[in-house]
């Protein structure tokens, strides 16, 4: 079918069935349209002409939406609400708000309801911006950034920046603490804990999501086993059952969530302390992605929920309310 011959769907033909279609009366849409009965009729009669399928089904006491009507009624309510909404969306843009903003949180820091309570406040002061929030492990994080179209980072590894495309802002450092089940056979034997002692059970590791960056390993002794879990809460959930041994968070686990569950030991082969940072895209940065920072570089309790796990001055501050 050539465009001359596409069937014409003009604005006031789709308000005039739009009217017709949620009262359920063709005098009922004419009286609220400041029309006649007949010049409805007319126009919806048009309307279905220039379709080739009728949109209501008529007797003498109903109106009652054919198939193909619930259908246009569904697809006209969203333009005319698109249509609505259209000169606050541009506003918002010509204002430096992004339309879109996807949020990544790196694994470590991700907390459920922190992510919550940011997205109702987010939402409140960017009322037509589309947000996501992903969560990502080790490389994933920048892999998010640099590939996923992630506007802002929580936690990327690192205090500095991957490359000169994002700028970063130092949030803490993860401590960890080696951990087993209070009644794994490690729990009682010497300390420290010898290699060859540790390689007899597997390490449970969450593993990296990078897609296009090299992806990490968080701890494993050569020659030892290991079972690969999608998040830290199945990694917390298999140290709870003995299923393995590995490094957690010491700030969230000494924070008290699982008093007398899980033993900390001391072996020789130590994890390094891990940096984490806020970073965001250099360019296109727009009044979301400044407003979150500025959460963060206040102490804002909205952004001191992400770093429970994290041990530095900045995550000590006390939040502001």
């Amino acid at each position: 079918m050539s465009l001359s011959r596409q069937p014409k769907l003009p604005p006031e033909s789709l308000r005039t069935f739009v009217a017709v279609a949620q009262l359920r009366s063709f005098s009922a849409a004419a009286e609220v349209l400041h029309k006649t009965t007949s010049a409805v009729s007319y126009r919806i009669k048009t309307l279905e002409d220039s379709i080739g399928v009728p949109l209501f089904e008529r007797t003498t006491r109903s109106v009652e939406l054919t198939a193909s009507g619930e259908l246009l009624l569904e697809k006209a309510s969203q333009i005319f609400e698109w249509l609505e909404t259209l000169p606050e969306e541009l506003k918002q843009v010509g204002d430096g708000i992004e339309p879109q903003f996807t949020l990544v949180v790196n694994n470590v820091l991700y907390d459920a309801d922190a992510v919550a309570d940011l997205l109702v406040d987010l939402h409140a002061r960017f009322a037509h911006t589309a947000f996501k929030v992903t969560r990502a492990v080790y490389m994933g994080v920048w892999d998010e950034l640099m590939h996923g179209g992630a506007h802002l980072a929580i936690g990327v590894p690192g205090f500095h920046t991957i490359n000169d495309d994002f700028l970063t802002e130092p949030l803490g450092v993860v401590n960890w603490v080696f951990v087993v089940a209070k009644d794994h056979p490690l729990a009682a034997l010497d300390e420290p804990l010898s290699d060859e002692q540790l390689r007899r059970y597997p390490a449970i590791n969450v593993e990296d999501t990078s897609q296009h960056l090299s992806k990490r390993i968080a701890w494993r002794l050569p020659g030892q086993q290991e079972l690969i879990v999608p998040d830290l809460h199945a990694k917390i959930e298999c140290h709870l059952r003995g299923l393995g041994v590995g490094f957690l968070p010491a700030r969230s686990l000494r924070a008290g969530k699982y008093p007398g569950l899980l033993v900390e030991r001391m072996v020789n082969a130590e994890r390094s302390p891990s940096p984490l940072a806020l970073a965001w895209r250099r360019q296109g940065a727009g009044q979301v992605s400044s407003y979150v920072r500025s959460l963060f570089a206040s102490g804002h309790r909205l952004a001191a929920q992400f770093c429970a796990a994290l041990d530095s001055a900045a995550a000590e501050r006390p939040p502001n309310p």
